[in-house]
């Protein structure tokens, strides 16, 4: 399994044990960026140890071209001092170094190939990472708008029960007859005011008629006109 197959498995796996478990969204995303960055961060270490091999081994190769070169050169300093049999040992020595020098560069060339695609998969990633980011804060007030929305639903269908607002009726046809009540009782204490005051005056009247009646009788028996 590759470096990034690997990063994509644990994040995978990760976010759905996360999703399934989700009760908090923000809670959530922030612990799911944490999560992706100690991956991003062992998958740099692990590139970090790729780029080291090649190092190694373009050095061993320059290494064994080098050691190639010098043999060479001894060589041409044998046949130049006449020693053919030196030359020969000489170049057999070269030819060694050579051929594992070919080994070193077949090696180092797949590790630099594997190496270049591994930065490219890397820088990839951390992009993908930091556009998580960005859209984390948009995601955070996405969850929260539907939440919002979510508790005005509920709310909503609470008030849809028709219970409570059969008992506003119900005391608000209480209220108007104490209301009506009140009315009556009060129109009766008016009544009842304006029958007493009418009987008084029914007195004061009869009382008066009676004194006139009483004034003219004595006034006759005085011979008075």
């Amino acid at each position: 399994m590759g470096l990034f197959d690997r990063f994509k498995r644990v994040v995978k796996s990760n976010i759905n044990e996360m999703i399934s478990k989700a009760e908090n969204p923000e809670k959530m995303l922030n612990q799911l960026i944490i999560e992706m960055n100690e991956q991003l961060f062992e998958s740099k270490k692990s590139v970090a140890t790729a780029i080291a091999d090649e190092k190694k081994l373009e050095r061993q190769l320059n290494e064994h071209l080098s050691l190639g070169q010098e043999w060479e050169n001894k060589a041409r300093l044998a046949l130049k001092a006449g020693r053919e049999d030196l030359a020969k040992e000489a170049l057999l020595r070269k030819q060694d170094y050579d051929n594992l020098a070919g080994q070193f560069k077949t090696q180092w060339t797949a590790q630099h190939e594997a190496v270049e695609r591994l930065k490219s998969a890397l820088r990839q990633l951390q992009q993908k990472i930091e556009e998580a980011q960005r859209k984390k804060n948009l995601l955070i007030a996405r969850a929260k708008r539907a939440e919002a929305q979510k508790k005005i639903q509920e709310t909503i269908g609470s008030l849809s029960n028709t219970s409570a607002f059969d008992a506003f009726d119900r005391m608000a046809a209480k209220v108007e007859r104490i209301e009506a009540e009140a009315d009556a009782v009060q129109e009766l204490s008016d009544f009842t005011k304006d029958a007493s005051l009418e009987k008084q005056f029914e007195a004061l009247e009869s009382s008066a008629a009676k004194g006139d009646l009483l004034l003219e009788e004595f006034k006759r028996k005085e011979g008075l006109p």
